[in-house]
């Protein structure tokens, strides 16, 4: 089995409004490499991740994380949340991308269930002029209710060239990690 099909498994290309990408990003918190679908802890993927895809270095592109499940699976109310994205990343150098939302970790709400945190990157035409309010990662203001599909509209992104998720559900860093 493809890992990739978990995506589809999960329904996460349903719920986000993309089509799915086939190809995997890479992704380690730490020692932690995650797989499609993975199990995690808010405690393991509390630091940004180190991410890595098939890029040209001549080109840019832009990575999403977002939560989908906001503030439930079963109550999407906030789908999705924007938990980080970087636009204009020349080849793989995120470090070198414009942070337009700095990054959050997994934060489910307690008694939630497990969120699926999606990754999705996008091959740009180009460098992209972005008009988005920049978001630090002290506050949601901006978050809650945001869309990759529109966003992926706005700027002409195309589909998802590499993605990724894993699940989370509450455990103790989560109040820290609100407390923020």
């Amino acid at each position: 089995m493809d890992p990739m099909d978990e995506l589809h498994k999960e329904m996460v290309g349903r719920d986000l409004g993309v089509t799915l990408p086939t190809s995997q990003l890479k992704m380690k918190y730490g020692s932690l490499e995650i797989t499609p679908g993975q199990k995690s802890t808010p405690t393991q993927v509390k630091n940004m991740p180190l991410v890595e895809w098939s890029a040209n270095p001549d080109n840019f592109y832009t990575l999403v994380m977002c939560d989908p499940d906001a503030p439930s699976r079963n109550d999407p109310t906030y789908r999705e949340w924007l938990h980080w994205c970087v636009g204009n990343i020349p080849g793989v150098e995120v470090s070198k991308g414009q942070v337009l939302a700095a990054y959050i970790g997994a934060g489910p709400p307690k008694a939630t269930k497990y969120h699926r945190y999606v990754f999705l990157v996008y091959r740009q035409s180009g460098r992209i002029k972005f008009d988005e309010p920049i978001l630090d990662n002290r506050s949601g203001k901006g978050r809650g209710g945001w869309h990759v599909a529109k966003f992926a509209e706005k700027y002409k992104l195309g589909d998802p060239v590499a993605g990724n998720f894993f699940q989370a559900e509450y455990d103790d860093y989560v109040p820290h990690l609100f407390g923020k």
